[in-house]
């Protein structure tokens, strides 16, 4: 077989007269994420394009019985032309695509592939969907979108959302080649772990997919082997002509002890090398390799005692597990921008947060190869969607056909992954469908309902659970899982808190109220906006934007009155900016709403990990708590931790605490003040609790009690400490609930086990007593490491540390500083130095807004 790639060097690129101004230029003003570029450039997805290219095949191809040309990846309307020859069309951008050009191909070749305007053709689609209509039409007007996504299988973020900008792409995203072979080709193979329960053994399903050109039968055989497990299988096989499946059950040696994989935090991710070797008639042998990884998963939906509903958790290798983290969007609009470094910091600082799950969200891309490979070698469970979102959607012959072929290629291209926990098969879509977000008249409900079924149970699910067994799948998120299958794969109530999981957004409420927050099974989105950093913001605007009011503040926003209610809620228990100055206040802006988000996330959070032990008026039992969003895909206010380019927010240094394995939380519930050790842990643990009070106006603390030995069980969370906030204040001298805050952390042996973590007793606007700090920083280095020591001349809340475009990340930031020292680490993720870190050092604290 030879195989070539023609997708090197220059394609031509013709349509309208365009300039090379889709550069990745950074700070550019012909890059599309400079200001109003989104805008600016949106004829370019309005036109249709061709990409033409001449090459030269390096190889005789007389020799050959069959030239195929693929396509892993195009975006996404096509005619594809061979030497002036139609070869075939694409209309999916998440569908392989392979065309057979024997008859065509030459030795000096031509290729072109016109590109249709997705935003035409998505019109052309629902226009010619004349039944009835398949809401919604258009994105909402702040969105400043495109319409009909989803009549186009296409990244459906990329006709705008409310985080993100509209980038209509077209182009070919993915690898192409040619291959050329005699005999047979082998088309694909993967693969399947499978655990016997009953005999106590691991076995691999393996399936590998062949083209046999030859017109009589290949024979050979077939020769599996995993050297570390002491496990090796032959067997011979008998090719047919035509498109041929070989399905090889082998069987692990028992006498082998198999070391399974775990998530982030509860055990090793040990994989094993496997080859699978063809070697069949006329010479012809092929081989592959591929890491094979052990685990089970299990999704639990069973009666609580004392609850009505179902449990929603996940059990791997039969434990219990508490999911902790994010949902993942795509990282850039132009996909060739998301590089293997970009991949590896974003989810390094998912695993340095303390997360061990993130939810492929259901409105982007089903992510390249390295980034399951990532999350397979760092820990990282995956809840994987299925890329429907926020919609309705056609259930037309054809649209079904071209999704039947998505997702089954999907499911073979991933399910070999251990990261990968569940599938999911949109986005929001039952809600949308259940709580008629769409304005639906209650006499064409049935209609939707059937066109939901069909696409997403009678197409989606078979295809997936006839290629995968070994995982679970929902229809929906939210759903309400075994209760929205028993009441015909809808809910009357997709956001019951007793089924499924839920997601739940309130930007009105006081995010400081913990009762606000669903007491759900598991919640799979809630979060709160913010801005990232101006460093990050300067380099795609300008001296005129920075402002609150500007048209880009404006601009950049496309959450309805999102800016507004970044600063109502902050307002709840801040003091807002009071400078006069435009660039001061913008500042001092951007580091408010990260100190709300943070606080606000935080708090959610910490509920529902105290939760997971847990039923309250038959409402409880959190299995799971995935806050919306991990990452960025362009410079703007959004619900992220990780700004665009993977740079921090405090959000991201707080969950690196509220994630922690071992976690003191506290809260106050009818004037009484509660602590719970929450435990991640396997195996239950002795802990000493220590509370501590601090005056606003001190930097020693005022009085400090440690609890006698308690133990932490594991997989719970665990009252350990409650005292009416009276009574505690009293025992502590001039202290009021202006005057003073709590702080608490866990103990052994005089060894910290986990972050010290802290309770207002009041807003921090009432605090009385708060000085403005003097923070000093004094810069050294300690091996590739930087150590920043801390000198405050008054207690400080969210000290937040700031390099500015110096790429690293702190030990902790956003912190509370009650003791006049403190140390704090930086890890550069480039080689920098002393004197830059100096140059670029800010440090900023509540009271320098004032």
């Amino acid at each position: 077989m030879e195989a070539w790639r023609p997708g090197g060097g220059l394609w031509l690129l013709s349509g309208r007269e365009v300039t090379s101004g889709l550069d990745q230029g950074g700070s550019s003003e012909m890059d599309p994420y400079y200001r109003f570029n989104d805008l600016n450039y949106r004829w370019i997805s309005l036109d249709n394009w061709t990409y033409s290219k001449e090459f030269k095949i390096p190889f005789d191809i007389s020799k050959w019985q069959k030239v195929n040309l693929i396509f892993e990846g195009v975006d996404t309307v096509t005619k594809v032309l061979l030497n002036d020859v139609t070869i075939g069309e694409t209309d999916n951008m998440f569908k392989r695509y392979s065309f057979d050009v024997t008859n065509v191909v030459r030795d000096v070749n031509s290729i072109e592939l016109r590109f249709q305007s997705p935003v035409l053709y998505a019109a052309q689609q629902s226009k010619a969907h004349t039944r009835y209509e398949v809401p919604p039409d258009c994105p909402p007007l702040v969105q400043k979108g495109e319409c009909h996504v989803n009549f186009i299988r296409k990244e459906q973020c990329s006709f705008g959302w409310d985080w993100g900008p509209s980038f209509p792409t077209q182009g070919i995203w993915k690898d192409v080649r040619v291959e050329a072979y005699n005999l047979c080709q082998l088309n694909y193979f993967t693969f399947s772990p499978i655990y016997d329960a009953r005999a106590q053994e691991w076995n691999l399903e393996i399936e590998s997919s062949f083209d046999v050109v030859s017109s009589k039968p290949v024979y050979g055989h077939v020769m599996v082997a995993l050297p570390k497990l002491q496990t090796q299988q032959t067997q011979g096989i008998e090719l047919q002509p035509g498109e041929r499946v070989v399905e090889l059950f082998v069987k692990i040696n028992k006498n082998i002890s198999v070391e399974t994989w775990w998530p982030h935090g509860h055990g090793n991710q040990t994989g094993y090398n496997m080859t699978i070797l063809f070697e069949l008639d006329g010479g012809l042998s092929i081989e592959k390799s591929a890491k094979v990884y052990f685990r089970t998963v299990e999704l639990i939906e069973e009666p609580i005692k004392g609850s009505p509903g179902l449990s929603f958790y996940f059990k791997i290798n039969g434990l219990p597990i508490f999911l902790k983290g994010s949902n993942w969007i795509p990282a850039d609009s132009f996909q060739d921008r998301v590089t293997s470094d970009l991949l590896r910091l974003l989810l390094q600082s998912a695993v340095d947060a303390n997360m061990n799950t993130l939810r492929v969200w259901g409105g982007g891309v089903y992510e390249q190869d390295e980034f399951y490979e990532l999350c397979d070698e760092l820990g990282i469970m995956v809840w994987q969607d299925f890329m429907f979102a926020c919609a309705l959607y056609p259930a037309g012959q054809g649209f079904l056909d071209s999704v039947r072929a998505e997702v089954a290629y999907q499911a073979r291209r991933l399910k070999s992954h251990p990261s990968i926990i569940t599938w999911s098969g949109n986005n929001e879509n039952e809600a949308a469908l259940m709580m008629n977000w769409y304005g639906i008249h209650i006499s064409d409900l049935p209609t939707y309902i059937n066109d939901y079924v069909t696409l997403y149970v009678k197409n989606i699910r078979e295809i997936v659970l006839t290629a995968d067994k070994t995982r679970p799948f929902i229809t929906s998120s939210p759903t309400n899982g075994a209760e929205s299958v028993a009441e015909g794969w809808v809910s009357h109530n997709p956001y019951d808190k007793h089924f499924g999981d839920v997601h739940f957004y309130d930007y009105i409420s006081d995010c400081w109220n913990w009762k606000i927050f669903p007491k759900a099974r598991f919640v799979s989105e809630y979060g709160y906006q913010s801005w990232p950093s101006f460093s990050t913001l300067e380099k795609i605007s300008s001296e005129e934007d920075w402002s609150c009011g500007s048209r880009f503040s404006l601009h950049r926003q496309h959450h309805a009155d999102g800016n507004t209610e970044m600063l109502l809620q902050a307002g709840l228990h801040f003091k807002l900016p009071q400078s006069k100055d435009p660039l001061r206040s913008f500042k001092d802006t951007i580091y408010l709403t990260q100190v709300m988000q943070a606080q606000c996330v935080k708090t959610q959070t910490e509920f529902y990990r105290r939760s997971r032990s847990q039923v309250v008026h038959g409402e409880g039992h959190t299995m799971g708590a995935l806050y919306w969003q991990l990452n960025d895909i362009w410079q703007a206010p959004s619900w992220a931790s990780l700004e665009y380019g993977g740079k921090w927010k405090m959000l991201h240094y707080f969950a690196r605490h509220f994630f922690a394995p071992l976690l003191p939380v506290g809260f106050e519930n009818q004037d009484v003040f509660f602590i719970y050790g929450v435990s991640d842990l396997r195996s239950e643990c002795n802990v000493t609790l220590t509370v501590r009070l601090h005056a606003w106006s001190s930097l020693e603390p005022l009085c400090s009690r440690r609890t006698r030995r308690l133990v932490m069980k594991a997989g719970k969370a665990t009252l350990l400490y409650k005292e009416p906030v009276p009574r505690l204040l009293k025992t502590c001298g001039t202290c009021t609930r202006q005057r003073c805050v709590v702080s608490f952390h866990l103990s052994a042996a005089g060894q910290l086990l986990s972050p010290t973590n802290y309770h207002f007793l009041s807003s921090l606007k009432e605090a009385v007593g708060l000085h403005k700090a003097h923070i000093t920083a004094v810069i050294s280095q300690r091996g590739d490491t930087f150590v920043f020591d801390l000198e405050t001349s008054a207690v400080a809340p969210f000290v937040w540390l700031d390099v500015g475009n110096i790429p690293g990340r702190f030990s902790d930031n956003g912190f509370l500083m009650t003791g006049k020292t403190r140390t704090v680490l930086f890890y550069p993720w480039k080689p920098t130095s002393k004197s830059e870190l100096e140059r670029s050092f800010q440090v900023t604290s509540l009271t320098d807004i004032y």
